[in-house]
This record gives structure tokens, C-alpha cells and sequence, in this order.
């Protein structure tokens, strides 16, 4: 005898009439997470996660083994595979699977038409509910993917059910479960209006008409809405004395029509000449102006050829208010079409179409080409417009065109639809601050709004600008007035609730979004939900594939058609780029946990061609990296040809993946993959500092430094607070930076000690400490020549050149990187030389090195460089009598430093600009100059910076005649 599996209720678990339903809270919760899934190997992360949720203890896998062993003991079918556990049985025998098989078939038999064996089909379907889904397993995972989904399932059923019973004529039988079902579920405005339309039925007219005013006021009060075009048609059958007659099983003799309706008149003429379906207007629409403005300006003259106009974007945009808002303001003296697409086919779309435009309900023809036909000719004579709302594909929309002169289409879609046909597109993005802010208040209340306005800005930021998600936002507040916004916006802070606060009735961004999640194939379901395993906001096709592990490039560009992604268009590097809205990738990622388990997995496959580019771009950026004992020997041509355009184009896939790579440094130390995490973050470090990303820099260092720590990495660690130091250094901080040092010198391998050595030395050359700091880098440069390490050997010479200020060293120095092929080294040492020269009075070779250290700089696309060597330009036409040239090379480089938001370059910048205003005479502005760059230095604690600038200041103020 076969075991049967309940979870529509309580879990029960039955043998003919044994009842083997586990006791334990644990097991039952395990049990239930197996049977959902008949035939699929969970994962023993899967199975942890939904058992224990998302702080499972430590012996987690141990003890799930024994909870196995004690249901193997009770139940049969449970396997150990591979990885995982299944439970081997008919999925038939599990009710969820039963009552999903069931309602499928009541619906082919509904589309089918056959109406009685629908509705008992899916009255046997509906039987199987014993109580809430999984009422008695305690797990919010389960919940979340499997319970919601499937009473949302249910009641669309019971209401699909109830619609063939009214067509039945079971109007009066169907009246007390519907008021039961809009007592639980007061904003179904489907519910609603079946029970107008049966108490209509059922000879009751009063108590319809009473139901309709309480469906309205339930909906103005709650949601700021107007009833919808279903349930005020159920309000105007009843209001003109007629209703839904009993379906007739077979088609009377002469063609008669299978329905009878007995309010039409005959001939089955309509009372309304003109349609009028568009539903009323949005009372708070918010915003869209330049969409509004598009579709005025689309809109045909008479005698025209049609226009059609598609309106797509993400689920949620307000793609659909839209097109209400600008129908209700459009003029079209043939009447207004509407039409919710969603699944349907378009022949069961045309039906509605041909009887609002006055066709007999027996004269519509079966076949959709015939249908097509007849509705072109019905509208041929007429201006319409038609609303084509949610629509699917081309092939859906294609046959819903109207053709006549004048008439125009606004068809909604995630999709552009792209192939249809002399159609125009217009996408619609999420709200700006402003706009979020202002359909928050329009739904919520304006004086709410402008008494917390900071709170109303957080909750713009945490829906994302999404309208949907902002509608359901307001709506909470005005149903809730003892909530503050600041309560609200608490809520939404925590990501995990976040779409479980984000549900009004029946609005839901989850739901939305699940709609265009179970409209994908399998392949782009799996893609989407594995992309939330990543929190950053935007992938290129590479890390699509990562996550995938198979190329993803056209998978991304259906995603996008979907609505569910945006294409971007073309990153610095040449990529193709996707984004997404924040509430997608938290709905991904919900799936992800539903479907496949934590997202360590998905990131742990995809780390290693991560890790792979970024550091083949680091060392790209650092050919043969100090410590390492690798060398990479070319000529000098071979550098200026090659190099510079690989590190260029290094730079810019750097530049262009920057926000992804830091992101996944902490996705990948959340996921408690640490050495991931902190490798990445050393190899992001470089390209970091070398952009002045400084934000970025801290947040990876300190990512890396406590992922390194955690897994007990001694090397790992030392790498990272060699970059923290450097970090310090860079801002000022040199107490701080040296103290990082220290600490990372116990820590480093012996190959790295002369490295961080070399480091240390740098933070005491910029506190003053000159003879610590040549102690230093003497060290460092016997150590590296008797490793043979010759990048290393060259940084050391370039270092110990510039504390001596010694031309040999300094020469040395550029040889050893030129013979390296490291242009970014040359063009580093090259600015070294023109400041000695300088300093030396010879400006013409000073030229001659700013020059060339510039020129690299710009072909390597080096910003904060270039601005560095264009301040040495500038000083060296100072020392030739060139002031003009020397104010224009100082200005460019201020505006770069300030870009970056480099203080010392700031006031290096703005010393040299002064003085090239005083030559010119040019009093006044080098006194702003000079005092400016008095406060930079003074703030940054540079004495030399700061003397410098005191004496030129004092220079201008005599000039001026000042006294300072």
C-alpha cells in the first residue's frame, strides 16, 4: 500500500489507515522539505538551511543525518545520493502535486470548453485543503517558497471554480463561500465581483449592489484604488437587470449561441454604442511627464495611419497607470478598448474585443485567423484606442492591432517588444528621489510626508524608487496612521523582510515579480536566481557565466526582454553591461535559498574565474610585483608598444568592474568563503589606490583583514595591512600607517619582509625620519639584489634615489624598469628626475623628463599621475618664464586632484597656480590660490608643505600691500 504525504495543512503522513506523521517539530520540518520535492536531490545545505533557518548550529550535518535515520524508520523512499537526500515516491502521491495536476487539468477542460467537468475538476482539486499550507512546520524558508505560493494557487482556483459555477448557473450555491472568501481576502477584487455577479444570480439584487458599494469603499479607504474594469462590469450587469445565465451544454439547432446572456437585446446588439473600457483614471498617478508628453505627441490625426506604442519596463514601473492615466486623457470618438493579456491566448482576447464592439455573442467566429478578420473590419470605420495591458510577445499582441485610419494602441510590457511591427517603445524606469518622495505622499499623506522627511527619503532608497513597491509603502501608512515613517522605514531596512513588507492586500512586489519569474525557461530561471547569489547591482556577460558556468550572454539579453534585467549598453572596457532593480535581485535571491540552498555554493564555483581575471589584471598593473621573483624583461619598445595598451586596457576592465569586484569581496566573506575574500581584496588593492578609490580601499582592506583572520591566514593578513598602511600613508595618517607595518612584519613570508620594509621606509621619509628611512630602503635593496628580484631592486632604487636625492640612483631606477617593461614605473622615476633637475636649476632636462613621464602617464590613462606631472610642467615653464603656460597646466591639474578628491595634489596644485599668478601680476587670485593651499597643508599636517606655502603667501601679501 502507498504512502500518501500531506503538507495542504498539517503535515500528515498516511498508510492506508495508519497515520506515521512524525512527531519531532524537526523532523517533521525535514519530512515536509523532502516531499515537496519527489524525485530532487536536496543538498544537505538546502535541507539545513530550511530546517534550522539561517543560524543553524554547528553540528548541523551530523544531527540532520540522525533525523534521516529516524524518518528512514517510519517512511520508506528516503535515498542518500550524491551530495544530498531524496525522497523517492510518485509525486501523485504528495496532495501539493495532486492539487496542482488537478487544477491544471480543470483548466484544459475549462479552455476546452467544457465548463462542468472544469469546475468539478477543480472542485476536487480544492478538496485536498485540509488548513493553511504547512501550518504546523516551523520553517519561514518552507513558508516563503512553498505556502505562499500555494494558497495564492488556491484561491485562485476556488475563484476560477466559482466562475464556471456562476456560468453553471450555481450563482445562489456559491454565495456563502464567497462572502467567507472576501471576509479573509477584502482586496481580491476578483472575489468581489463573483459574488455581485451571484447574488445578481441568485434573484438577490440589493445585497449585489450592497457588496459593490462595500468592494469600493474597501478599495478607496485601503488602497487610494478605484474598483478595476472586472469588477465594475459585475456592477453594471446588475445595475441594467441582468446577469450570467446557466451555461447551455450544447449548441441549439440554427446556430444559436451556447451562452445566452437575457439583458441583451436581440440581435445581440450592445446598449452601448461607443465602448468606454479604460478604467478611471489613477487619483494619485504621480510623475511620467516626459512618457505623458511621448504619447501626446504620438497620438495620430484622423485619416492617419494607426500608431501603436509599447510602454515597458520591470515589473512594478507603473507601466500599467500609465497607460490609464494617458487614456484618460486622449480623445477618441470611436470609443476606448481594454484588455488584460497577461497568459491569455489572443483569440480568447479577440472574443472580448468583438463583443465589446457590439458582435452577437454567436457570431463570433471559432477560428482566430476568421476572429482577426472581423475585428479589423468592425474597427476599419472607427478612431479607437485600444489598451493592450501586460502583454506577453508579438505573436500575442500582433492580431489585437487595430488597423484603421486614426486609431492608436498604448500596449504595455516587460518586454519592448521589438519584433512588432511599426511599433514605437518608451521604457519606463523607477522614480527619481523627488518623484519616489511625492507618490509617497500622494498615497500616504502630505502632511505624514513633510513632517519626517528623512524617513520618507529612506524609504524612497529601500523601494528602490520601484512605483509598486512606493503604492504599497503609503498604502501601510494610511491603513496603519499610529505608524510613524520612521517605523516603516526600520522594517524595510532589514533585506531578509524586506518583500514580506512590501504587501498591501492583494499588491505585492513578490508577487509581480513572480509572475516574469515563471514565464522564463528553466535556463533563465536558473541564470536569474543564481545572480542572487551576487549583490552587486550590475554583471557583465564573463561573471554571468561564472555563476552559470556556462555562457550566459544570450540568457542575459532574454533576462533583459523579460523586463527582469536592463541592458546598460557598453562599459569603458567594451562589455556589454546588465543591471537590476534592488528588489529583483532580493527576489533572486529568494529563489536561489528556495531552489537550490544558500548561496556559497553558486560563489564558490564562480570564485576561481573571478579571482583569475583579477589577478591577471593586477598583474597586469604590476608586471612582476615586488616579492614575487618574477620578471617580465622587453625592450624599451616592446614597452612603449605593448605594455601600455595592455595596461591600459586593464585599467579600464578594472574601472569598469570596480563596483562588482568590491561587492563580491563582501558576498564572498558572507558567504564564510574567506580565502576568496581576502585574496580579492589584495588584488584589488592596486588598481584602488591607484584611482584614489578610497572608499572602495578601506572597504576591501577591511573585508580582506577579517576574512584573513578568521581563517587563520598569517600571510593573507600581512598583505592586507601592508595595503591598509599604504591607505594611511596616502591619507595623512602616517602614526597609523607605520603601526600597521610593524604589525605586518611578524606576519609576512620571508620573500615579503623586504617589501613591507620598503613600505615603512616610505611612511618615515614622509615623517622626517630621514636616516630611519634610508636605513630602510638599503636594507630592502640588498635583500632584493640577492634574491634576484629585480622589480623589487628597482622600486628600492627609485626610493632610495628620491630620499638622497641622488641622480645615479635615481637613473638606475629607470633602467631597471624600462628593462622590466613597467611604463607606469618610467613614468614614475621620469617625474622623480624633473623635480631634481629642477631643484638643480637645469629646466631643460627637467622638461625633457615632465614631459615624457606625463606622456605616459596619459597613455596609460593614469588620471591622478598625469596630474601630478602636469604641476612639474608647470613649474618647469615657472623656471623658463612661461607663466601663462604654467597657470594652464596648474589649473588642469587642480581640477583632476579635486576630482579625486586629493588634498595634498590639491595643494601642491594650488602652490604652483599661485605663483603663476603672481608672475603674471595677477595679485589678487594668487592670494586665494596661496590661501587655499595654506589650509590644505595646515589640515594635512605638512610642515614643508606648509612653510612653502607661508613664504609665498607672505610674497603676495607684500605685493599686495599686506601685512601678514
Amino acid at each position: 500500500m502507498n504512502v500518501r504525504f500531506g503538507v495542504l495543512g498539517t503535515l500528515r503522513v498516511v498508510e492506508g489507515e495508519r497515520d506515521l506523521t512524525p512527531g519531532p517539530a524537526k523532523h517533521r520540518t525535514l519530512l515536509a522539505a523532502l516531499s515537496l520535492r519527489p524525485g530532487r536531490t536536496l543538498t544537505v545545505d538546502r535541507l539545513i538551511a530550511e530546517v534550522w533557518g539561517e543560524e543553524p548550529p554547528a553540528s548541523a550535518e551530523p544531527v540532520l543525518r540522525v533525523y534521516v535515520s529516524a524518518l528512514r524508520k517510519v517512511v520508506g523512499g528516503i535515498r542518500t545520493v550524491p551530495g544530498g537526500y531524496l525522497l523517492d515516491v510518485d509525486p501523485d502521491e504528495v496532495d501539493a502535486h495532486r492539487f496542482e495536476r488537478l487544477v491544471s487539468a480543470g483548466r484544459r477542460a475549462r479552455d476546452a470548453g467544457r465548463t462542468a467537468e472544469a469546475a468539478d475538476g477543480l472542485r476536487a482539486a480544492l478538496s485536498l485543503w485540509r488548513g493553511p499550507a504547512l501550518a504546523d512546520v516551523d520553517s519561514a524558508e518552507l513558508r516563503r517558497a512553498y505556502a505562499l505560493p500555494l494558497e495564492e494557487l488556491r484561491l485562485t482556483a476556488l475563484e476560477e471554480r466559482v466562475e464556471l459555477d456562476v456560468a453553471l448557473g450555481r450563482g445562489a450555491e456559491v454565495t456563502g463561500e464567497l462572502r467567507a472568501l472576501v471576509a479573509s481576502h477584502p482586496l481580491r477584487e476578483r472575489a468581489w465581483a463573483q459574488l455581485v455577479l451571484a447574488l445578481g444570480q441568485a434573484g438577490r439584487r440589493s445585497e449585489a449592489l450592497g457588496a459593490y458599494r462595500e468592494a469600493r469603499r474597501l478599495l478607496v479607504g485601503e488602497l487610494g484604488l478605484e474598483p478595476g474594469p472586472e469588477l465594475r462590469e459585475a456592477h453594471e450587469r446588475v445595475l441594467a437587470g441582468g446577469t450570467p445565465a446557466r451555461a447551455v451544454p450544447n449548441e441549439p439547432a440554427g446556430g444559436a449561441p451556447a451562452w445566452a446572456v437575457p439583458d441583451e437585446p436581440a440581435g445581440g446588439a450592445r446598449a452601448r454604442a461607443v465602448p468606454n473600457e479604460t478604467p478611471p483614471d489613477v487619483a494619485d498617478f504621480t510623475g511620467r511627464e516626459h512618457a505623458l508628453e511621448w504619447i501626446r505627441r504620438s497620438v495620430p490625426v484622423a485619416g492617419s495611419a494607426p500608431v501603436h506604442l509599447v510602454l515597458h519596463g520591470p515589473a512594478g514601473t507603473g507601466k500599467s497607470a500609465l497607460a490609464v492615466h494617458a487614456a484618460a486623457g486622449l480623445d477618441f470618438p470611436g470609443g476606448r478598448l481594454h484588455a488584460s493579456l497577461g497568459a491569455r491566448t489572443p483569440g480568447a482576447v479577440l472574443e472580448d474585443l468583438l463583443r465589446s464592439l457590439g458582435c452577437p455573442r454567436g457570431a463570433v467566429p471559432a477560428d482566430l485567423a476568421e476572429r482577426t478578420r472581423l475585428y479589423r473590419s468592425m474597427v476599419s470605420g472607427r478612431r479607437l484606442l485600444v489598451v493592450l495591458d501586460d502583454a506577453a510577445d508579438e505573436a500575442q499582441v500582433r492580431p489585437l492591432l487595430p488597423a484603421g485610419p486614426g486609431c492608436m494602441t498604448l500596449v504595455t510590457s516587460r518586454s519592448p517588444l521589438s519584433g512588432l511591427e511599426a511599433a514605437r517603445a518608451f521604457e519606463l524606469g523607477v522614480f527619481d528621489a523627488d518623484e519616489s518622495v511625492e507618490m509617497l505622499a500622494r498615497v500616504a499623506g502630505e502632511r505624514r510626508v513633510r513632517a519626517e522627511p528623512r524617513a520618507a527619503a529612506r524609504i524612497a532608497v529601500l523601494c528602490g524608487g520601484l512605483p509598486l513597491a512606493l503604492r504599497i509603502a503609503g498604502s501601510r501608512l494610511a491603513r496603519r496612521p499610529s505608524w510613524t515613517l520612521e517605523h516603516l522605514a526600520g522594517r524595510l531596512e532589514d533585506e531578509r523582510g524586506r518583500l514580506d513588507e512590501l504587501s498591501a492586500g492583494d499588491l505585492a512586489v513578490r508577487g509581480s515579480l513572480a509572475l516574469g519569474y515563471h514565464a522564463l525557461s528553466e535556463r533563465e530561471r536558473l541564470l536569474l536566481r543564481r545572480l542572487g547569489a551576487l549583490s552587486a547591482p550590475h554583471v557583465a556577460p564573463w561573471a554571468a557565466t561564472a555563476v552559470l558556468g556556462e555562457p550566459a550572454g544570450r540568457l542575459l539579453e532574454a533576462l533583459a526582454e523579460a523586463g527582469l534585467l536592463r541592458a546598460r549598453g557598453l562599459d569603458a572596457s567594451g562589455q556589454e553591461r546588465y543591471d537590476r532593480h534592488d528588489l529583483t535581485r532580493l527576489y533572486a535571491a529568494e529563489r536561489l535559498a528556495a531552489e537550490e540552498g544558500p548561496p556559497a555554493r553558486v560563489l564558490a564555483a564562480a570564485a576561481r574565474e573571478i579571482l583569475d581575471r583579477a589577478r591577471r589584471a593586477r598583474a597586469l598593473l604590476l608586471p612582476a610585483e615586488p616579492g614575487s621573483g618574477r620578471t617580465e624583461a622587453r625592450t624599451a619598445e616592446q614597452a612603449a608598444d605593448l605594455d601600455t595598451a595592455r595596461l591600459r586596457e586593464s585599467a579600464r576592465w578594472l574601472a569598469a568592474e570596480r563596483g562588482f569586484l568590491v561587492a563580491t569581496v563582501a558576498d564572498l566573506r558572507r558567504a564564510g568563503l574567506d580565502e576568496a575574500a581576502w585574496r580579492l581584496a589584495f588584488y584589488l588593492t592596486p588598481f584602488l589606490e591607484l584611482g584614489a578609490h578610497r572608499e572602495d580601499w578601506h572597504a576591501v582592506v577591511e573585508l580582506g583583514l577579517r576574512a584573513a583572520r578568521r581563517t587563520g591566514h598569517r600571510h593573507g593578513e600581512a598583505l592586507l595591512l601592508r595595503s591598509l598602511a599604504d591607505l594611511r600613508r596616502t591619507e595623512g595618517r602616517l602614526e597609523e600607517a607605520a603601526d600597521a607595518l610593524e604589525r605586518a612584519l611578524p606576519l609576512a613570508e620571508a620573500h615579503e619582509v623586504p617589501r613591507t620594509r620598503h613600505r615603512l621606509g616610505l611612511v618615515r621619509l614622509a615623517q622626517g625620519r630621514r636616516p630611519e628611512a634610508e636605513a630602510c630602503f638599503v636594507a630592502c635593496l640588498a635583500a632584493f639584489s640577492a634574491a634576484g628580484d629585480r622589480r623589487g631592486r628597482a622600486d628600492a632604487l627609485r626610493a632610495l634615489g628620491g630620499a638622497r636625492q641622488a641622480e645615479d640612483l635615481l637613473h638606475g631606477s629607470l633602467a631597471a624598469y624600462r628593462e622590466l617593461g613597467d611604463p607606469r614605473g618610467e613614468a614614475t622615476v621620469s617625474l622623480d628626475l624633473a623635480g631634481l633637475y629642477l631643484d638643480r636649476k637645469r629646466p631643460a632636462e627637467a622638461r625633457e623628463r615632465a614631459e615624457r613621464g606625463l606622456g605616459l602617464a596619459r597613455r596609460l590613462g593614469d588620471r591622478l599621475p598625469e596630474a601630478a606631472g602636469l604641476v612639474l610642467v608647470a613649474r618647469v615653464a615657472l623656471a623658463e618664464g612661461r607663466p601663462d603656460a604654467a597657470r594652464g597646466a596648474a589649473e588642469e591639474a587642480l581640477g583632476t586632484f579635486r576630482e579625486y578628491a586629493d588634498r595634498r595634489g590639491v595643494a601642491r596644485a594650488l602652490l604652483t597656480l599661485a605663483a603663476a599668478l603672481l608672475d603674471l601680476d595677477e595679485v589678487a587670485e594668487a592670494v586665494d590660490a596661496v590661501s587655499g593651499a595654506v589650509g590644505e597643508f595646515d589640515a594635512l599636517g605638512d610642515r614643508h608643505g606648509l612653510a612653502e606655502a607661508e613664504e609665498l603667501a607672505r610674497e603676495a601679501a607684500r605685493r599686495r600691500g599686506l601685512r601678514v
